[in-house]
């Protein structure tokens, strides 16, 4: 532990100067390194398959690499020709509108306000500050703090981010008061984690009804971005779809190819059947293969995550379960015709009730395994997702 901590300083370090340099060469001796240490854990570890599924129950119990594999298969085979679909399409809106300056005060103030409003976030237990990368920490159930950053001229960061954060919070903050100072005291899984931030962030945030009911709310504050739009034109400017290079600027359709890509490269690591001196040609065939575009260089390629400076192999699929997870919990809830009605108004008070009665109360008591088909009445898979996507996505672009 002592040799494998002081490897990841400097891993982070060196990350830091070769993302800078964009030369991954200059990383590439410490990712070796990180990658023997991740082996090394695996062994001490056990494991019965693979070494990979040592690593991912670190972050997500339970779950294991063939699994993974599975699903990650199923969601890439069926989402893929939707995406093709899409991009061939055109524009479905005019997207100079996110581009639009948008003070960061009246950001935080719309921001904030629907997080409050719609989503629970209340002062009395919960702050919003600002950082270089938005997260969610807490020190108990009713000591929330949340981090957003600010762009005065592409808002969707500031927003998307808090209230992607907030779903963090919320689930903290339904946890059990029974379980507090205990280790049962926390989320599930960072997938079950996931699925609360990004069923705020997308599934509510990025939805008709949530801008039905607050574009009046966005031109009181920030009338200039307003001006010339409606409900229905931000409702499809924020679900533009585009291939993008950076994984965590990505959209709902392309986001999971981000993850599948790190996932394959990981396993091919770990194996040994990719050798780390070819880790960015084989991380740019493989972003031309999902998304059909190469990054011109390593900093928006293969250097672009602080994860394997850090050694956490075996943490990206998460974002991506969590992805699935988030659609199947909301399609259980909405079965009930009183939350269905009020999510259609975009009000949330019964889902909110809902979700702390099916997952967030349970804490760590229950494996993710459990907690899903409890909620859910099925085990995890891509089914949902791929619903959700071809449904919304099918009406913004007017596919045939």
């Amino acid at each position: 532990m002592e040799a494998r901590t002081l490897a990841q300083s400097e891993a982070h370090h060196a990350w830091v100067a070769a993302r800078s340099a964009s030369d991954f060469q200059l990383f590439a001796p410490h990712l070796e390194r990180m990658m023997d240490f991740a082996r090394r854990t695996a062994d001490l570890i056990g494991y019965q398959d693979h070494p990979y599924d040592a690593l991912l129950d670190e972050y997500e119990p339970g779950m294991r690499a063939a699994e993974v594999r599975s699903v990650f298969a199923d969601l890439r085979d069926r989402t893929l020709p939707l995406l093709r679909r899409i991009t061939a399409a055109g524009d479905a809106a005019d997207y100079t509108v996110l581009r639009r300056p948008f003070s960061a005060a009246a950001q935080r103030e719309f921001s904030l306000k629907v997080a409050r409003e719609a989503f629970g976030l209340l002062p009395d237990f919960a702050r919003l500050d600002v950082s270089a990368h938005p997260f969610q920490i807490n020190f108990s159930r009713n000591d929330l703090r949340i981090t957003t950053r600010f762009d005065e001229t592409y808002f969707p960061m500031s927003l998307f981010g808090t209230w992607h954060e907030t779903g963090h919070a919320m689930y903290e903050h339904g946890v059990g008061a029974e379980w507090e100072r205990t280790p049962l005291g926390r989320g599930a899984s960072l997938g079950v984690h996931e699925s609360q931030s990004r069923m705020f962030e997308n599934l509510l945030a990025r939805s008709r009804p949530f801008w039905q009911r607050y574009f009046p709310e966005l031109a009181a504050v920030a009338p200039e971005v307003a001006q010339g739009q409606d409900a229905e034109s931000m409702y499809r400017a924020v679900n533009r779809v585009r291939p993008d290079l950076i994984r965590v600027e990505a959209d709902e359709v392309t986001y999971n190819f981000h993850i599948m890509l790190r996932f394959e490269l990981e396993l091919s690591l770990l194996e040994g059947t990719l050798q780390v001196r070819d880790l960015p040609e084989a991380w740019n065939a493989r972003m031309q293969e999902f998304l059909g575009i190469t990054p011109p260089d390593d900093a928006h390629g293969v250097l672009q995550d602080v994860h394997w400076s850090a050694g956490l192999i075996g943490y990206f699929p998460t974002y991506t379960l969590g992805n699935l997870l988030s659609v199947q919990l909301l399609d259980a809830a909405r079965q009930d015709p009183a939350i269905e009605a009020e999510v259609q108004q975009a009000e949330y008070g019964l889902l909110r009730e809902w979700l702390v009665t099916n997952v967030h109360q349970y804490g760590r008591s229950l494996t993710p395994v459990e907690l899903t088909v409890q909620a859910t009445g099925r085990p995890l898979s891509a089914d949902s997702y791929v619903q959700y996507l071809e449904q919304k996505y099918t009406d913004i672009y007017r596919l045939d």
